[in-house]
């Protein structure tokens, strides 16, 4: 009985149904906002795919501008309803919207059309609108949001509740107060909870704290993201050249800001410039991947001529062929590995020439040790499957095997060294690390592992112990 009642009470809750039956009803606009309005607006976002467009506007209608803002700002692709809606009710839409919202709606539709709504906004909304899109989309300036809250540093603590009053109307983000001094440079913040609970006698600046971070709206992403997240602030301002407030970041940008950082690196760890989206064009997806395709091909071509030069070692033991995917498979691997394992140490800031040391010779040891690990395991089972399915003499056997083992270690070792220091090397230069991809990784591994590989066949099995 337990069971069943904790099982009901976890089901997640679906109103889409109940939504649609609202909408669809016979009763007042004014009875049908109120039963809306009982509902999260995430949930009105889902209900909207199962409406017709004349249901849709239905909707938008009855709730008004500032309601359908807040539903579109749940959904993934507004753009698609936003077209069933003449262009000054969009424009009243948008203009509700908080600036950063905004702007992702706007760049999800042409230009032409963009510029339209922007002109038909509210000035003060059209005019943050613009300041955000003046940012390139690598800055941090085009992440910002002007939904927050400043007072002056010379207010008292009376004063300052009632401007928080004041602005709380339209500004919802009232976690931490911004505080200018009298020219309006950035002085510092105020806790929320600090300023609640300050009797009228105290001062402001025993509230203040006037060391709190900031960064500048033309910082790069991905230079200031660490400080962004060390701080772990509800939010960060973001300022002008001239250390005037602009806009801040907020949690949820930070962590948005994150995942596109991290979903970029991995994209370029694929050997693509930039994270794929699911609706880019096929077009779009060939020029980013073939520029890198093309590299790794006249690569793979060094392989294969690495491998041409070692002919007469494979048609005298044709064998050593069969376990030559081995070696490069381990070697691509632990290089892949030391490479995730470098850019992510490189990601915390410039490490000191000690460090890079350190770490180049702690990766180059563990692809040492796991390659003597792994040795010892291919010694011994491709020792055995040479003997027992290619019915080979059991020294002969060994030999090969031997020559397998050692190879493995070698490759593997090397490869983790050839892993940790492109990155750094391009790291050096100024370049995106990530950008040592694991597919160049790989093929650089590739060459590696070949030489190795058939080069001490060539010299062990036959120049000295004469395996023909």
């Amino acid at each position: 009985m337990e069971k069943e009642i904790l099982k009901n009470t976890l089901i997640e809750p679906c109103y889409v149904e109940e939504l649609v039956e609202i909408i669809r009803s016979d009763i007042s606009e004014e009875e049908m906002k109120t039963g809306l309005l009982g509902y999260h607006s995430n949930d009105i976002a889902d209900a909207l795919e199962d409406l017709t467009p004349d249901e849709r506007k239905k909707v938008y209608r009855v709730l008004g501008p500032k309601e359908t803002a807040e539903i579109f700002s749940y959904i993934e692709n507004p753009t698609e309803y936003l077209v069933e809606i003449k262009l000054e009710e969009s424009s009243s839409i948008i203009s509700q919207m908080d600036s950063d919202d905004a702007v992702d709606l706007l760049e999800k539709i042409d230009s032409a059309t963009s510029e339209k709504l922007i002109s038909l906004m509210d000035p003060e909304s059209s005019q943050d609108v613009r300041l955000i899109l003046s940012f390139d989309n690598d800055e941090i300036g085009s992440k910002i949001t002007t939904n927050f809250i400043v007072i002056k540093k010379n207010m008292s603590v009376r004063q300052a509740m009632r401007e928080l009053i004041s602005q709380a109307g339209e500004n919802d983000n009232i976690s931490m107060i911004y505080v200018v001094d009298e020219d309006e440079h950035f002085y510092g913040a105020v806790d929320l909870k600090d300023l609640i609970v300050a009797r009228e006698d105290d001062r402001m600046d025993n509230l203040i704290s006037t060391s709190y971070p900031y960064v500048k709206g033309h910082y790069k992403i991905s230079d200031c993201i660490e400080r962004i997240k060390d701080y772990a602030e509800d939010s960060i301002p973001v300022l002008n050249d001239d250390g005037k407030i602009i806009g801040i970041i907020t949690a949820d940008d930070i962590i948005e800001v994150v995942d596109d950082e991290l979903g970029e690196d991995y994209a370029k760890l694929a050997g693509l410039t930039a994270e794929e989206d699911i609706n880019e064009t096929m077009l779009k997806s060939i020029k980013k991947r073939l520029p890198w395709l093309i590299i790794l091909l006249f690569l793979g071509f060094l392989v294969s001529s690495v491998v041409g030069i070692f002919e007469p070692v494979v048609a005298i033991l044709p064998i050593i062929i069969s376990f030559q995917s081995l070696i490069l498979d381990m070697s691509g691997n632990v290089g892949t590995q030391s490479l995730a394992v470098t850019i992510r140490v490189l990601m915390h800031g410039n490490l000191k020439a000690k460090q890079k040391r350190k770490l180049i010779f702690k990766e180059t040891r563990v692809g040492l040790v796991n390659g003597l690990f792994l040795g010892v395991l291919a010694f011994i089972f491709t020792g055995i499957y040479v003997f027992v399915f290619r019915q080979m003499p059991l020294t002969n056997a060994f030999l090969i095997s031997g020559c397998v083992g050692v190879s493995l270690v070698v490759a593997m070792a090397v490869s983790s060294l050839v892993g940790t220091v492109i990155p750094m090397f391009f790291h050096k230069i100024k370049i995106d690390p990530a950008v040592a991809s694991g597919p160049l990784i790989t093929t650089v591994n590739d060459l590696v592992a070949v030489l190795v590989y058939y080069s001490l066949s060539w010299v062990f099995l036959i120049n000295i112990f004469k395996l023909i």
